[in-house]
């Protein structure tokens, strides 16, 4: 189950990496306003790692959760779990353009 939160903790990642331009404007969230940021954003997208459609809640999640709150977390480890590709098709279908070329982590978009 451990490797199952790592990838949707990647599809959560990318999805708020693809915002970054906006959300960077913004104050920087606490360290607590972060991790409150992540745990939402995993609960409303596990059934995405079960080969569901992201829900309207995980694509809402996906769209409010900070950059700098996800991007710490993907490492080569974590990266290497999920198919960037599927991912990006995924959060485009949220609604959010995935900028080409997308630095996030360990994660470089294609």
């Amino acid at each position: 189950m451990e490797t199952k939160s790592l990838a949707l903790m990647v599809l959560v990642v990318v999805a708020v990496a693809s915002m970054w331009g906006v959300k960077m404007a913004e104050a920087a969230p606490s360290a607590a306003q972060c991790k409150q940021q992540r745990t939402l954003a995993v609960n409303a997208c596990k059934p995405v790692i079960f080969g569901k459609l992201p829900s309207p809640e995980c694509c809402q999640r996906a769209r409010v959760t900070n950059f700098e709150c996800v991007c710490p977390y993907v490492t080569p480890k974590l990266a290497a779990l999920v198919d960037l590709n599927r991912i990006i098709r995924l959060i485009e279908g949220c609604g959010r353009k995935v900028p080409r070329h997308l630095k996030c982590g360990s994660i470089t978009t294609p």
